[in-house]
């Protein structure tokens, strides 16, 4: 949704741009090129993704500032950021395609590869724990919890009763043969949610996104802008939820006059979708949304 966000950004006071998840720095090149008076400070857990990110932001030099951490750990991002401050935001969540594309990181159940899925190589635990030692009601729950996965009590004991399991390919089949026939002939290949499950476990993905949020509005500036794209409704519903919240007055409600007014607004209150010619040209921008927030001017 690269479009999209460069449409957001382009009115944004000057400032630092805090891109929490860097990647490959495509949003962050295109951030920086539609908006001069922005600084970018770039986080990502994933040492090859900040590598290729060094690499395509390189001519835009002393604007840019990476540094290795998870999108929760935003604390020295904050406290290194001159004035006037935090500009605006970018979470980019999910997982990328680079990863997706090297078998070797193991997100992927079209490419054969060792159970990992780990963003950060360094990180303990990985897919083959969560798939090898966890107990069927804790892997059922994770695969319901973090996926909406219907058929998640089947697929838990069906890779319990298949132990070990190395490979992303041998997952892929177990969980396949698990779910119901007629549920395989519809919703894309039958393993992506519970391997969606199991990445979002792995990276402890949604616990950490509500808490990261709330630290980073509070050091918008008037006139900043926070954007979200999610690519689940597990997501999606924290960053609605937050995005709400903060929105919102506290004056209760039949008094005649507001007590306080919120500090933030709503930039558009309908997520945007990918446009057709994305869609087109990458399928997998499918269940993306992408939801954005504005500091009130003071």
């Amino acid at each position: 949704m690269l479009d999209e966000v460069v449409e957001l950004v382009r009115p944004l006071p000057d400032g630092t741009f805090l891109d929490a998840t860097v990647g490959g720095g495509g949003h962050a090149s295109a951030v920086l090129e539609a908006n001069p008076g922005l600084r970018l400070f770039g986080l990502d857990r994933d040492p090859a993704a900040l590598e290729a990110a060094a690499r395509r932001l390189e001519s835009h030099g002393d604007r840019v500032i990476l540094r290795r951490a998870r999108f929760d750990q935003t604390e020295q991002a904050m406290n290194e950021l001159p004035p006037p401050g935090l500009a605006g935001f970018l979470f980019d969540l999910g997982v990328s395609s680079p990863q997706l594309d090297v078998a070797d990181r193991g997100f992927s159940f079209r490419n054969d590869g060792p159970l990992d899925m780990r963003m950060d190589p360094d990180q303990p635990l990985s897919a083959d724990d969560v798939v090898n030692r966890y107990d069927q009601r804790s892997l059922a729950e994770l695969i319901r919890r973090h996926s909406d996965e219907r058929n998640a009590p089947r697929i838990a004991a069906a890779i319990a009763t298949a132990r070990p399991i190395a490979t992303t390919a041998r997952l892929a089949e177990v969980v396949a043969d698990a779910i119901p026939a007629p549920a395989r002939r519809r919703g894309g290949h039958p393993a992506r949610r519970t391997f969606q499950a199991i990445r979002i476990e792995v990276n402890d993905e949604l616990r950490i996104l509500g808490p990261a949020l709330d630290r980073v509005l509070d050091a918008l500036i008037p006139g900043g802008r926070g954007l979200v794209i999610t690519y689940h409704s597990g997501e999606d519903r924290i960053a609605k939820h937050v995005f709400r919240r903060r929105t919102v007055s506290s004056t209760p409600p039949g008094l005649p006059v507001a007590v306080d007014e919120p500090e933030f607004a709503i930039v558009r209150p309908i997520a945007r979708k990918p446009g057709a010619s994305e869609l087109a040209a990458n399928p997998r921008a499918s269940s993306a949304r992408l939801r954005a927030i504005e500091r009130r001017a003071a």
